[in-house]
């Protein structure tokens, strides 16, 4: 691999950087705000700590509507009833949207999703001072060119927790390329972060990053180390770190935190909810979620780090939840935690001890592989923004295959069978797609003859990996179009590789935009080719009174794009090509 490839000539020094960031702190200090206030604190890592020396189990509560004053409404409300039922709430997250990973001057004009827009610090507060938990801003922060924009204006409202560095390492905004312009925006925001004479946690949710991605959880723990190094040793802020949206296996998170706690002593933020575990009614849901939270809390309870449990409220895989719902799953919690202690009496923790051990060998391998690696690709490791750009540049897979469990194994070679702790999320689609495909495969005539191009509206590549496996299995040709790719290069790629059907995959809020600039550039080409759309198909309805998304799925299909609830609903189409 040739060094122009991860490098680039224009990227400014990580050190220049840093020092512009720095010297920003004259005029972007950390002002107060009604947690720090309340609780007595400089930040919320100095609480953490006390909760910790405490042996208190926090809470974080997630909110997700896309007006503003609803959001603090509902944080309100959330806040005081869970006080008066002795539920306490010690952080929120809001969701952010994505359009706010822009600069600002190029936010207005974009598609916006199901989240809030905040723009100067007065926004930033009035999420800051609605109630005096603290406010976790996570994603759309860090790791975007807007970073530095968002970086002041929180720091400005009090928040001592901004994130995501594990999207800078995975995200891509729709119409941005510019990689560069990223790297440098995200690392001027660190240095800014790091002068604060308070410690403000970086947040990486290792889900949205390339831990997410990775087949082996030895190489997660690797990224860890990854970030860590680069966050603290380079750069000199803390990183805190977040995970469990795609751990569903109670050993595996389990063990993960026990391998976590070994090899960083910085408070956490929180252990998100295993979303992908639901998958029927609300009341079945309560099984997940049980499920996981408890696994979180018998291991805080075995070693306390920092972080806070999430209660994701049984909802969640039907719509965004309202307050009632979020407030539910919260008391849920406080009292699912109150038998934590006894439930782990009965627990055998050699099984979960040796996992973590092999979580962490394999993890100081793969780090010690990727820097290696990488010095010898020709990249200056000790120069935090040509490092990050770097793996930005490398890609999970990529990574993984040099020097992960697939490390000396070429890339057409099947690497699953040396894989040391195999990640949850890959398990399991794999088996659906098996499934799938050994129930279907007699329905579909000449499968070799079909060729699909498959693309992602957005970082969340999932869906995308199922419909790969499942129709590869029967024996069908994927073109692979990317991740986060724009509509028209989609169709382009499509086009070219004379495909015979399209299919995306999306999450939130932008399936049906996406669907019509698809149809669009399909017209413009003069073709007709099928198109086939699923995951989270909801937007917000113009002139909703309520802010919560609702299914998009008729208005899509009315776009000639066919929307699928699941694998089956492919099934017509793909049959109609070989009938």
């Amino acid at each position: 691999m040739d060094k122009p490839s991860l490098t680039d000539p224009l990227l400014t020094p990580g050190t220049t950087l840093l020092s512009e960031g720095q010297a920003m702190a004259k005029d972007w200090k950390l002002e107060s705000c009604l947690f720090l206030e309340a609780n007595d604190v400089t930040s919320e890592v100095e609480y953490k700590r006390r909760k910790m020396s405490e042996k208190s189990i926090m809470q974080h509560a997630h909110i997700g509507f896309r007006s503003v004053s609803r959001t603090i409404e509902g944080m309100s409300y959330i806040y005081e009833k869970a006080a008066a039922k002795n539920v306490s709430i010690d952080r929120f997250g809001v969701t952010l949207d994505w359009s706010m990973g822009y600069p600002p001057d190029l936010r207005a004009d974009r598609v916006r999703g199901t989240g809030i827009v905040l723009n100067g610090p007065e926004d930033f507060a009035t999420i800051t001072n609605a109630t005096p938990a603290a406010s976790h801003f996570g994603d759309f922060m860090l790791g975007l060119p807007g970073a530095l924009h968002n970086t002041k204006a929180a720091l400005a409202a009090g928040a001592t927790s901004i994130g995501n560095m594990g999207q800078y390492f995975t995200f891509r905004l729709p119409y941005w390329d510019d990689d560069v312009a990223t790297t440098e925006a995200t690392v001027r925001a660190l240095g800014l972060i790091a002068a604060q004479d308070a410690e403000i946690l970086v947040h990486s949710n290792l889900d949205d990053g390339f831990a997410g991605l990775f087949v082996d959880m030895t190489s997660a723990l690797g990224m860890v180390m990854i970030e860590k190094h680069i966050v603290e040793d380079l750069i000199g802020a803390c990183c805190s770190f977040c995970y469990g949206h795609h751990f569903s296996n109670p050993l595996t998170r389990t063990a993960f935190h026990a391998a976590l706690s070994r090899v960083s002593d910085t408070p956490g933020t929180m252990i998100f909810g295993n979303t992908v575990s639901y998958q029927l009614d609300a009341a079945a849901n309560y099984a997940s979620l049980a499920n996981y939270l408890l696994a979180d809390l018998v291991a805080l309870g075995r070693k306390s780090t920092g972080h806070a449990i999430n209660p994701v409220p049984v909802t969640e895989n039907v719509r965004i939840p309202d307050v009632e719902e979020i407030l539910d799953a919260q008391s849920f919690a406080s009292r699912l935690g109150e038998h934590a202690e006894a439930q782990s009496a009965i627990m055998d923790f050699d099984e979960v001890d040796q996992v973590a051990d092999k979580l962490v060998e394999g993890g100081r391998v793969f780090a010690d592989n990727v820097f290696k690696g990488l010095q010898e690709f020709g990249v200056n490791i000790s120069d935090p923004a040509e490092l990050m750009l770097a793996i930005r540049r490398l890609g999970a897979r990529r990574m993984e295959t040099l020097w992960g469990a697939g490390r000396g194994v070429e890339e057409s070679a099947d690497a699953k069978s040396i894989i040391e702790v195999p990640a949850d999320w890959a398990q399991e689609l794999d088996e659906m797609a098996t499934q799938w495909s050994d129930a279907n495969r007699h329905l579909i005539q000449k499968p070799s003859s079909i060729r699909i191009a498959l693309g992602t509206t957005d970082v969340h590549e999932h869906g995308a990996y199922l419909v790969r496996n499942a129709v590869e299995n029967i024996g069908m040709e994927v073109i692979d179009a990317g991740v986060a790719v724009d509509a028209e290069n989609l169709v382009a790629v499509a086009i070219e590789g004379d495909a015979h059907v399209i299919a995306i995959s999306t999450y939130n809020g932008i399936g049906l935009q996406y669907a019509k600039s698809v149809q669009a550039a399909l017209q413009q080409n003069n073709k007709s080719i099928p198109v086939l759309i699923g995951g989270k198909l909801n937007q917000v309805s113009e002139g909703s009174n309520s802010d919560l998304p609702v299914d998009a799925s008729d208005e899509i299909r009315a776009t000639g794009a066919i929307p699928c609830a699941d694998l089956d609903d492919m099934i017509p189409i793909l049959k109609s090509l070989t009938d």
